[in-house]
C-alpha cells in the first residue's frame, strides 16, 4: 500500500512521501503546452554550494561535463557573484535511434550578493572533475584594542 496520495502521480509510489526531497511533482509536466524553454531548461537549479571559512567564502558548484571555457564566473561592483554557463546539445544523427535523453542542455545561471567584507579584487575560480570551486577572501576583521582601566 502507497503512503504517497495519488494526485502525486506515478513517482515513487512505493516509498514513503518526503516532503525534503528535491524530486518535485510538476503539475504541468503532461499538459501539452511547454512552460519551459530549451534555452533554460539545463540547469534550471544548478546546484551550488557556499560555505564560509575564516579566510573566505567557497562556492561549489557542479556543472558535469562542461568545459572551462563554457562556464562564466563575474564579480558585479555592488558584490555580486555571477555564475553561468551553457551546455550544447549533442550533434544528431538522423540514422541513430534514441532510446532515453535525459542529460540535460541550455543555460544556467545563478547570483548571489556577497557580505561587505569580501576581496572582490582576489576573486580566484578552479575547476577540476566537474566541480566549479569560487573563493572570495575575506578582509580581516580587526579586532578592537581593550584596555582595562583601573577604577580608583
Amino acid at each position: 500500500m502507497s503512503l504517497i496520495p495519488s494526485f502525486f502521480g506515478n513517482r515513487r509510489s512505493n516509498s514513503v512521501f518526503d516532503p525534503f526531497s528535491l524530486d518535485l511533482w510538476d503539475p504541468l509536466k503532461d499538459f501539452p503546452v511547454s512552460t519551459r524553454s530549451p534555452e533554460t531548461s539545463a540547469f534550471v537549479d544548478a546546484r551550488i554550494d557556499w560555505r564560509e571559512t575564516p579566510e573566505a567564502h567557497v562556492f561549489k558548484a557542479d556543472v558535469p561535463g562542461l568545459k572551462k571555457e563554457e562556464v562564466k564566473v563575474e564579480v558585479e561592483d555592488d558584490r555580486v557573484l555571477q555564475i553561468s554557463g551553457e551546455r550544447n546539445l549533442e550533434k544528431e544523427d538522423k540514422n541513430d535511434t534514441w532510446h532515453r535523453l535525459e542529460r540535460s542542455s541550455g543555460k544556467f545561471m545563478r547570483r548571489f550578493r556577497l557580505p561587505e567584507n569580501v576581496k572582490m579584487d582576489q576573486v580566484k575560480a578552479s575547476m577540476e572533475n566537474g566541480v566549479l570551486t569560487v573563493t572570495v577572501p575575506e578582509m580581516e576583521v580587526k579586532k578592537p584594542d581593550v584596555k582595562a582601566i583601573d577604577i580608583s
